[in-house]
């Protein structure tokens, strides 16, 4: 029982342990670790073999492009997926890979804001009548 403990002790920590204690050294909310170790977990199933360091630039497209086209994500949390592959590598792996540059981030789509002028509020507030009216 005594070599099942020293060996406990000298054991390599785990990824997400590694990631969740840079978080908090960082200090992220608990929120972002959540999702952070959201985002790992389902990168790591996508990959399932070989190691981190290996998946290249086409494994790591290939997760961020089947995220947007079969699991319809849209654009924000495929940036959310991305970021939180970057920060993985950069800043808990410590790894500078020059590949990372080349990944593209999603653009989210633009939607014009509607937004009433002046004019048209006060002809509705002149429409408006009963309980509405002010």
């Amino acid at each position: 029982m005594l070599e099942s403990t020293q060996s406990d002790r000298t054991a390599a920590p785990r990824l997400l342990d590694v990631l969740r204690q840079t978080l908090r050294v960082r200090h992220y909310s608990l929120r972002t670790e959540q999702q952070y170790i959201y985002w790992v977990r389902r990168f790591c199933a996508f990959t399932i073999t070989g190691t981190l360091a290996r998946w290249g630039l086409r494994r790591f497209s290939s997760f961020l492009t089947r995220l947007a086209v079969e699991g319809q994500v849209s654009a924000s949390t495929q940036n959310q997926a991305l970021s939180t592959l970057l920060f993985l590598y950069c800043d808990v792996l410590m790894l500078n890979l020059p590949w990372l540059d080349a990944v593209v981030r999603a653009k989210p789509s633009k939607h014009l804001p509607v937004v009433l002028t002046r004019l048209e509020v006060a002809a509705f507030l002149a429409q408006a009548g009963g309980p509405y009216a002010l």
